[in-house]
């Protein structure tokens, strides 16, 4: 880690009590109040809190970007010694991009789909420095090579959609270091990524602040990502900032209420809690903090065992799934080219017993994925078999229809997986819907009262019903997703990354309500998820797959605290370390 900059060298930004509000209709409402904070040349500077709090807020103001009907309010920015929150438009304009560059949570959608990757640098270089189209070209192969993206003369030809995850966020990070920047802000650029590839990330931004001198203020909800790469974290509720200083002081004694509750509720990797602590819980005083969260901690919740010669609920056998990826049969002739076929999963075999729980990790494009689309049924298996309470779900019998509604699927992202034009009471009674042609007691009134019973189980208000996806936060968003798979009243749920996108509170809320759920409804749970420590808090058994085979697989417990196979200690090795019963921040070099 770069060691941090002398305390005495003047601040490349400051921010100086600044305030932000937007116009509504019912008058101004305050999004950020006195903020104020610095980052000098080399710094890199963490900004963490809730949904709402005020940390992408703060990053659009610095960079003049804040939405229409956003203002500027009290408050001072400073860039190098000259205040730039008084500049017009076009001045704040020509300082983006070549003075502040900025990466965004989704490279998909900052991207666009129809330009090449070397025509996005190559633009981008050209609008900023005085350069001819071939040194242009020249420096974006650089740029490429800088952050760390193999044959990167071959990926400049190619387009976002023909890049993983991984290399298309080191792309927007090449974008925002196309005229060297003073100044970074990246806002979630980690997010989504399963560990491997988000310790590449973190790397390529500490090695890029470390040899350029760039400052980097990082915005993130994840706690591990601002311990492994910020010099200085700044905590911020409601618009505030409730407190500021080195990472590992703040982070190991953090002396607010607030960020202890954030602390407190990230799960920890080396242990199982009975439930997960959330800042809306009593936060003791700072002394009482590691006490209580140890007075929290696992004794280990009890193993599962099925009973000799009980059927599992669900069986998977030789799971097996290829994709023909050749050209059509004619311009694969011409060009004599071979047939392509990729193996996405290869006999993959697990049992899920009754009430439990199965983790399946593995980084992205390890079959994770496709393994839960075959048993959903929405992707028909090449070979081997998937059972649910002994029915394969593809014999096309009417017991397979019958199962329809016993198992549902809960999505990565629940903005996105809600229309937006329906009203939640729509949204929640669409699976009824669905089922009402083999069910005659379903009926407009029968429909309402199991819709109601399904939001009330997640703990939202009745009156959710009438309301739009857009009017709820991330957290409930992903409730309202967990009530449609519920409302069917199904024995199997799949819940593919259903916190990905939350902050470490939220997705506290949600992992305790789906082991409430659990409890009181029996469900059986196949969680997919590249957080190894979710999959610790919330697993019995845990399945690791690479490269579409599942290497490795047995009881939570045992495989992420001795893993056998070398890939599993890998993942585990890539994992942020906050010190949760490991080694501590400061001793790290």
């Amino acid at each position: 880690m770069p060691s941090p900059p002398s305390s005495s060298a003047p601040p490349l930004l400051r921010v100086d009590g600044l305030s932000v509000h937007f116009d509504t209709p019912r008058g101004p409402l305050s999004i950020l109040a006195e903020v104020g904070c610095t980052l000098a040349p080399g710094e890199i500077l963490g900004v963490v809190g809730e949904s709402g709090a005020g940390k992408s807020m703060l990053g659009k103001a610095i960079a003049g970007l804040l939405d229409p009907g956003g203002h500027l309010g009290a408050g001072s920015i400073w860039l190098r010694g000259e205040r730039i929150d008084t500049l017009g438009a076009e001045d704040r304009r020509r300082l983006r991009g070549k003075h502040i560059g900025m990466v965004f949570q989704d490279p998909m959608t900052s991207l666009n789909p129809v330009l090449t990757i070397g025509r996005h640098l190559e633009e981008t270089i050209r609008t900023h420095l005085p350069l001819t189209p071939s040194q242009a070209r020249e420096r974006a192969l650089a740029l490429l090579q800088a952050v760390g993206i193999a044959q990167a003369e071959a990926r400049l030809r190619q387009y976002p959609h023909q890049l993983s995850g991984g290399m298309r966020q080191r792309v927007a990070i090449a974008l925002a270091l196309c005229a060297d920047p003073a100044l970074l802000i990246a806002d979630e650029p980690t997010t989504a990524l399963d560990v491997i590839v988000q310790a590449q990330v973190i790397e390529v931004l500490r090695r890029l602040c470390r040899e350029r001198g760039t400052a980097l203020m990082l915005v993130s909800h994840d706690m591990g990502v601002i311990a492994g790469v910020a010099d200085r974290v700044m905590v911020m509720r409601a618009g505030r900032v409730v407190e500021s200083g080195p990472v590992a002081e703040v982070l190991e004694h953090p002396r607010a209420p607030y960020t202890r509750a954030l602390v407190a509720a990230i799960p920890p990797l080396d242990r199982r809690l009975r439930r997960l602590p959330t800042p809306d819980d009593a936060v003791p005083p700072a002394p009482l903090a590691v006490a209580a969260q140890q007075a929290q901690a696992a004794q280990p919740l009890p193993t599962v065992h099925m009973p000799a010669g009980a059927a599992p609920l669900l069986q998977v056998s030789g799971l097996s799934r290829r994709f023909d990826l050749s050209a059509p049969w004619l311009l694969r002739t011409l060009a004599r080219e071979p047939r392509r076929v990729l193996q996405a999963a290869r006999e993959v075999s697990f049992a899920i017993p009754r009430g439990t729980t199965f983790g399946l990790v593995g980084e992205s494009g390890s079959g994770k994925s496709t393994v839960a689309r075959m048993i959903a049924g929405l992707l028909r298996p090449s070979a081997g078999s998937v059972t649910l309470d002994g029915i394969d779900p593809w014999s096309g019998t009417q017991a397979a229809a019958a199962l329809l509604g016993r198992f549902q699927m809960v999505f990565q992202d629940p903005y996105a997986s809600l229309n937006p034009r329906w009203r939640v009471g729509r949204i929640v009674a669409e699976p009824l819907l669905a089922l009402r042609a083999r069910d005659a007691a379903l009926d407009a009134g029968a429909i309402r009262e199991r819709v109601a019973q399904a939001l009330q189980r997640v703990r939202l208000p009745a009156d959710a019903a009438r309301r739009y996806p857009h009017q709820f936060s991330g957290g409930q968003r992903q409730r309202i997703a967990l009530a449609r798979a519920l409302v069917s009243r199904p024995d199997f749920l799949i819940c593919d990354e259903p916190t990905s996108s939350l902050d470490v509170s939220v997705q506290a809320q949600v992992l305790n309500l789906m082991r409430d759920l659990q409890d009181e409804l029996g469900l059986t749970y196949l969680l997919i998820s590249h957080n190894l420590a979710v999959i610790r808090q919330m697993c019995d058994q845990v399945g690791v797959m690479q490269a579409g085979e599942l290497v490795e697989c047995g009881p939570a417990g045992t495989v992420l605290d001795t893993p056998r196979h070398p890939y599993t200690r890998r993942l585990l090795a890539a994992v942020p370390d906050l010190g949760h019963g490991r080694r501590p921040l400061a001793a790290r070099a």
